[in-house]
């Protein structure tokens, strides 16, 4: 749509609202439906907000708009209409937009709509309109409570938002031209509020207890109407110039006199006596060319001071990622009177509002009543007012709302949340650098007015600063804080006027924690500590330490000594049962498979001789697990219960690998993936602002302040104070100078040295000076000083410069490593190369072994040995309890061919460590088969849980049945091994089918279990899923992986189910690999006949009792046994792979095709299926009573499920 030709509907509505005439606006009789159906056709615009700018480029605000809201207001609802556009027209761009747009399409209609709602904003400025605006709320303010309607409260809420909107409209600076004194739009805008009355009425609404739900309205309209004003220049007006403002300009005046001077001196020298063209070349001896040759310089000797190696070169690109943030917030002065009226509004403002209004604000704030983001407004309140305070008459009772120690707590934990948030949300770092900002003015601001307070002369204003500062200096956080600010400035987004104003705090901040300290003699201060702990398990340390009684001897002194505390713990009615858990919760066993551990951590706790802990944990598992009254019956007395102790703690019960059997290998991995929890240790110490002032001593809090004095002629002479008082505490008070030892200081200290107005920078020339005389002094000592200036240094470099290089060595030997001599580097490189390629030994330890130098650990061998090039890095030389580094290429051959044959196993990763040739953890296999591709998650080699079985839980005649069935399948695999050799597939499908055949039983034992839990249809879809892929595999002949899509909720939710994945694993079916796959397949290793003898197993038990049962023998449904079972599961893999030779003679496929149309005409219900197998059945055994009913009745109970899944 083309923005600037008006869409003929919204022509056509902008026409029906009525027309000017000369001052007096005729409205239409359609008016009011057609404001409604503007407000219609904004709420449906498009992402470009088309109908938005298309009504700004018509001007209908302030043609149509504003006429109507001024000369026809007592048509109420025109008026609230018209209220309600105006609200959503003025609306600022970024709630349009949502963000600002990166993409330049976007930029332009975002840039397009600013310029509008600019528009909007001149129009508004009239005392007219404002004049309207204050009558209205006038009149709805008058009303009480029991007398204002909802109507009035939202009427109400939408002025209050319409003057909301017109503020924040951003001034267009290049548009308007305006110097300072002079009246801007937004000061225009001001005016007509004055003039209007309805600051008054602000005043109101900030001062009634009655109408705190506005107060963050009110609070947004006040920030909005001194967002460019200067609180302290604010303070000033009508009181005549300060002395502090006069010599500043005289300081100014006299910088500009100097340079002035300076230049018409340099203008002067450069005029010689001879023309330009006889000027001649000359040679700089001292200073080399490109080349090994002295530079030649072809112009006048009176420019050769200004020459520079950089004249001509194209200046470095920064990219714009990179590129110093912009300053956004930019001051000036307003027209004298619209001054003079603010200062008022201040002054009644802090007098009759401002304790009440930001009370009732942190309260909304405190409750979450607020919108997201709205405590930036009641910071920039504390900081503006709060110095208009002490810079107009200092008065503490009117800001006593703010000033406390809580609202300290208050700034800092935003403050902190936010530079926090500015480094983890970088695509808006702007917008959290900017709130961070204002936290910091509003901390500044409070620090301000506590160092005010002291020197008031009412003593009890004196007492409470002394109060709050006693907290602040306390509390470790609040020192913190700036350290923390400096050491994450980020110029890129944060900008200068930031790192200006966290100066000068840290300069407040530091000036009263030393007069604090001096007054007091002694400080103690908070101090936290983070103390590092490991989570051990103090049963399992002291069972498997191997000091537990064994011999039925000690089991009965060990009994004797506990018998008389269990019966006082049972008699303790104080005993609390959930003060342990029986099970691991985060487990991959499930809970109703814990009942063993649990059973041994009773009488690992009985063992090692707490009573209390084991009689809980028995009563708690009780709880968990009743049937079966394994841990007693519910209404067991205390008697019964240390029998039961007693019996539990004399069995013999099946224990877990231990780690001295497991070796020393699993026992490291286990203590390095140990949980280690940080507990925060607080005590007090005793408060050294040098120490203190150590903190600042590093490069990145020198290096931002290093930054803003480049811009010493911008600062202020405050600010160029505050830079040089700190850099004067390292330097002189810390004896650190050589930390401003670095070139680009020194560059920045000759341009200032150079400089025409020097003589006004007389505190920087004197420092800088200092710190010449100190290097050059330094330099005639130490000449690597002047390699040293190259490299940013840290107090460790400081004190070597300083006091010699190796004196850090010798006065800290214990925790510095000795230095290695020539001898001794040669020895290293000798051994090293040695022992590098020996099998299965550690290079570093054999180094060890050998090395006849000075005592040496591990760590500085391995760190020397990078250092000489020896290593890339410290990594090559890591390990987790094996001493073998690298893989070679024999060694990835041998763990490839194991893990092919152990892949179906039940522990892969067990079988490779124990045949594995060069024995190596467990991790570091686990890393290498996961970089061979081997396996895509490490959960494929767990180590598969099974139940065990009886061995005589299957009949000799259903063994025998068994071991026949699967000669069959080997008969089978071969035959079709013969017609193909080529294809290795069927060997590797034959070997999956025998592990298959193996596992049947746990197979079945899942799918009772899911079947149970209410499963039932999910599984039904996998069997019809496994029956189509084996059809679709006889029929084209080649297979290739099959992903199960699941299409229903039930069925997602059942792929979702571990138990459910679990069986999918048992059944062969592959995982989705990580990162590339999203559903289970069915390999294409799985030939038809696994894939329809895996669908049978999948059966429920009640459907294999049917078809399976012999006609000679009939039994009753449901009373065979789990033996009885697995026969049947393997007479239906036997009938199963008869039925191929059924279904290939006609007569089974006409019966196929009959069964299939009769089944078309009725399609059963889902729910219908399970009850309709015994009638499918009977029909089927009165066709083909031997073999090919139950393959036909199969085969049609699927294809009733295709056509109701159609349906």
């Amino acid at each position: 749509m083309d923005l600037y030709i008006m869409n003929c509907e919204l022509l056509a509505t902008c026409s029906a609202l009525g027309y000017l005439e000369g001052d007096i606006y005729h409205k239409e009789p359609d008016c009011l439906e057609s404001v409604k159906d503007l407000i219609r056709y904004l709420r449906h615009e498009d992402e470009t907000r088309d109908v938005r700018q298309q009504l700004g480029a018509a001007q209908i605000l302030q043609s149509d708009l504003l006429p109507i809201f001024t000369q026809h207001r007592q048509d109420k609802p025109l008026f609230d209409a018209v209220i309600r556009l105006m609200v959503n027209l003025t609306q600022p761009a970024l709630l349009c937009f949502g963000s600002l747009p990166k993409e330049p399409t976007f930029r332009h209609h975002f840039l397009q709509l600013v310029i509008y709602l600019q528009a909007y904003k001149e129009a508004f400025a009239s005392e007219k309109a404002f004049g309207v605006l204050s009558e209205t709320l006038y009149g709805l303010l008058q009303l009480g409570w029991e007398e204002r309607q909802e109507e009035d409260n939202l009427l109400i809420e939408r002025i209050l938002l319409l003057v909301r909107n017109i503020l924040h409209v951003p001034a267009d600076l290049d548009q308007e031209k305006r110097i300072d004194d002079d009246a801007s739009v937004h000061d225009q805008l001001l005016w007509a509020i004055h003039l209007s009355g309805f600051d008054d009425l602000v005043l109101f609404l900030a001062s009634s207890p009655a109408e705190q739900q506005w107060s963050l309205h009110v609070l947004e309209i006040v920030s909005l109407m001194f967002r460019d004003q200067n609180p302290e220049q604010l303070a000033g007006v009508g009181q005549g110039r300060f002395d502090q403002e006069r010599s500043t300009d005289v300081a100014e005046l006299e910088v500009l006199r100097q340079r002035e001077m300076a230049e018409k001196k340099t203008r002067a020298l450069q005029r010689g006596n001879r023309h330009s063209r006889f000027g001649g070349s000359y040679i700089v001896q001292g200073l080399k060319s490109i080349g090994e040759r002295d530079l030649i310089f072809h112009k006048g000797l009176h420019n050769l001071q200004n020459y520079s190696s950089d004249l001509g070169k194209q200046p470095r690109r920064v990219p714009k990622r990179r590129q110093a943030v912009r300053e956004l917030s930019i001051q000036r002065r307003s027209a004298l009177n619209v001054r003079l009226f603010l200062k008022d509004f201040c002054s009644e403002f802090l007098e009759n509002c401002y304790n009440q209004l930001m009370g009732s604000v942190k309260d909304h704030l405190l409750r979450e009543k607020a919108q997201q983001h709205d405590e930036t407004y009641y910071m920039w309140a504390l900081a503006f007012f709060m110095a208009f305070n002490r810079a107009a008459s200092f008065r503490p009772g009117l800001v006593s709302e703010t000033l406390s120690v809580r609202t300290f707590h208050f700034i800092e934990q935003n403050l902190t949340n936010y530079y926090e948030m500015m480094l983890t949300d970088r695509k808006e770092a702007a917008s959290w650098a900017h709130r961070t900002h204002l936290a910091l003015k509003a901390y500044q601001e409070l620090l301000a007015t506590v160092n005010e307070m002291d020197m008031s002369p009412d003593e009890a204003v004196r007492e409470s600063s002394r109060i709050i500062k006693n907290n602040i200096f306390y509390v470790m956080e609040y020192r913190e804080l700036f350290l923390a600010l400096f050491r994450k400035f980020d110029e890129r987004c944060q900008p200068r006027s930031f790192l200006r104003d966290l100066v000068e705090t840290t300069h407040l901040f530091l000036k009263m924690l030393e007069r604090f300290c001096r007054s007091r003699g002694n400080l103690v201060v908070q101090n936290k500590r983070k103390k590092r702990k490991k989570k051990k398990n103090v049963l399992d340390q002291a069972v498997t330490s191997g000091n537990v009684p064994c011999s039925p001897e000690e089991l009965e002194a060990v009994w004797s000594a506990m018998s008389e505390q269990l019966q006082c713990c049972a008699q303790d009615p104080e005993l609390s049962v959930d003060s342990m858990v029986p099970f691991d919760a985060a487990s991959e066993v499930p809970v109703e498979e814990q009942r063993a551990e649990a059973m041994v951590r009773i009488q690992d706790c009985l063992l090692t001789g707490q009573a209390p802990q084991a009689l809980t944990l028995l009563r708690s598992a009780r709880e968990v697990w009743p049937e079966g009254d394994v841990f007693g019956s519910q209404d067991i007395s205390s008697e019964e219960e240390i029998q039961l102790l007693k019996q539990i703690l004399s069995a013999p019960l099946p224990r877990q690998q231990g780690p001295e059997e497991r070796g020393a290998e699993e026992e490291e991995e286990e203590e390095e993936e140990e949980e280690e929890l940080q507990a925060v240790q607080v005590s007090e110490k005793e408060f050294k602002f040098l120490d203190y002032l150590k903190r600042f001593a590093s490069s990145t809090v020198i290096r931002a302040y290093v930054l803003l004095l480049r811009s010493y002629q911008q600062n202020s002479a405050h600010t160029n104070h505050c830079v040089v008082k700190m850099l004067h505490r390292l330097a002189h008070d810390l004896k650190m100078e050589a930390l401003l030892f670095q070139l680009s200081v020194f560059c920045l200290f000759n341009r200032l040295l150079s400089d025409p107005a020097a003589g006004v920078y007389k505190e920087l020339v004197t420092f800088a000076k200092y710190i010449l005389g100190k290097f050059f002094a330094l330099a005639a000592v130490n000449q690597k000083a002047f390699v040293e200036l190259l490299f940013w240094k840290n107090t460790a470099v400081v004190r070597e410069m300083t006091e010699g290089y190796g004196t850090l060595d010798g006065r800290s030997s214990s925790h510095r490593a000795p230095m290695w001599s020539p001898e001794e580097e040669a020895q290293l490189r000798e051994l090293y190369l040695t022992h590098k390629d020996v099998e299965g030994q550690d290079v570093v330890e054999a180094i060890l072994a050998h090395l006849n130098t000075a005592p040496r650990t591990r760590k500085q061998i391995i760190h020397h040995l990078v250092r000489l090039g020896l290593a890339d890095s410290v990594k090559d030389f890591q390990r987790k309890g094996t001493h073998i580094v690298l893989w070679t290429e024999d060694q990835e051959m041998e763990l490839q061919r194991l893990f092919e044959e152990f892949q179906n196993s039940d522990d892969v990763l067990g079988h490779i460590m124990k045949n594995i040739t060069a024995k190596r953890s467990r991790a570091r296999i686990v890393d290498k088969l996961l970089a061979l591709g081997l396996v895509a998650e490490r959960r494929e080699l767990y180590k598969k849980r099974r139940k065990k079985l009886a061995p005589s839980s299957l009949p000799i005649g259903e063994e025998s049945l068994k071991d026949f069935c699967q000669e069959d399948l080997e008969e089978e695999g071969d035959l079709s091994e013969g017609e193909s050799e080529e294809d290795e597939e069927k060997e590797e499908g034959l070997e999956t089918e025998q592990a298959q055949g193996s596992s049947a039983l746990s197979t079945e034992n899942l799918g009772q279990s899911l079947h149970q839990e209410g499963f039932s249809a999910p599984l039904l879809w996998l069997q019809n899923c496994m029956i189509r892929v084996a059809d679709d595999r006889e029929e084209d002949g080649c297979s290739q992986a099959v992903p199960l899509v699941p299409l229903t909720e039930e069925n997602e939710e059942a792929m979702e189910n571990e138990q459910f994945q679990q069986l999918l694993h048992k059944l062969g079916i592959r995982p989705p690999a990580s990162g590339q796959e999203t559903f289970w397949r069915i390999p294409a290793k799985l030939s038809p006949a696994q894939l329809r003898k895996v669908a049978a197993s999948l059966s429920q038990p009640e459907e294999k009792e049917e078809k399976l049962q012999p006609e000679l023998e009939p039994k009753v449904p449901g009373k065979q046994g789990p033996d009885e079972h697995q026969a049947q599961a393997l007479r239906a893999l036997l009938l199963t792979h008869k039925k191929k030779a059924s279904l290939a003679s006609p007569e089974g496929n006409e019966e196929g095709i009959t069964a299939e149309k009769e089944q078309r005409k009725a399609p059963p219900k889902k729910r219908q299926l399970l009850d309709s197998d015994e009638e499918v059945e009977d029909e089927g055994r009165s066709k083909a009573p031997e073999l090919g009913a139950p393959g036909i009745q199969k085969k049609k109970r699927f294809r009733i499920e295709d056509e109701d899944e159609d349906d």
